[in-house]
């Protein structure tokens, strides 16, 4: 059975990520997957996640209580991961879901550009065998923008260094998701 996107994404970062690696919640929403990869990074790895709402924050601090010691939440766009994770810091793998926060403000939603810069910044430290997923949500205002640019981005993305995968249900009505999944094959 064909897996949605949310459950695809989870299998893709589930086959690269292991105890031990730093990883990154780009967009933590609710904390489900900062959860997931807290879980999967182990006692010795890392999650960095990122959110500008605080509410998105605590729901996540609250999901995270028994792995404070692995996880660093910052109340942020993503697009302060070049300032706030050290640029010699390898990351195996990072998660964007982009639109907005479900079941709160439907103008609070993700940039293109700051999408763009947060991307960028990712890819500089993935490494080898990582994997950046990105799963679009465009059924907003806006979404559509986005949904334009980043896919632009990551087929720009130079074919020697990155593959880039395209995962979508093509005959499902209201927009269903896209899933990128961008993964690193040199530097």
């Amino acid at each position: 059975m064909l897996l949605p996107a949310l459950r695809f994404s989870h299998q893709l970062l589930k086959e690269i990520v292991s105890e031990g690696d730093h990883v990154i919640d780009a967009t933590m929403g609710n904390g489900n997957d900062t959860l997931f990869l807290a879980e999967l990074v182990g006692s010795t790895g890392h999650v960095y996640a990122f959110d500008i709402q605080e509410q998105a924050v605590e729901n996540t601090r609250k999901k995270l209580a028994d792995y404070t010691d692995r996880s660093t939440l910052f109340l942020a766009g993503h697009e302060t991961i070049e300032e706030k994770i050290a640029s010699d810091q390898p990351i195996r793998a990072a998660i964007f879901n982009l639109g907005y926060l479900p079941k709160s403000d439907k103008q609070i939603v993700t940039l293109p550009e700051t999408t763009k810069q947060a991307m960028t910044a990712i890819l500089k430290r993935l490494s080898v065998g990582g994997r950046m997923i990105v799963v679009i949500y465009y059924g907003h205002e806006g979404g559509e923008t986005e949904k334009n640019e980043v896919l632009n981005f990551c087929q720009n993305l130079p074919q020697e260094k990155f593959s880039v995968l395209n995962y979508q249900f093509i005959n499902q009505k209201n927009n269903p998701p896209i899933l990128l999944c961008v993964e690193a094959l040199n530097h």
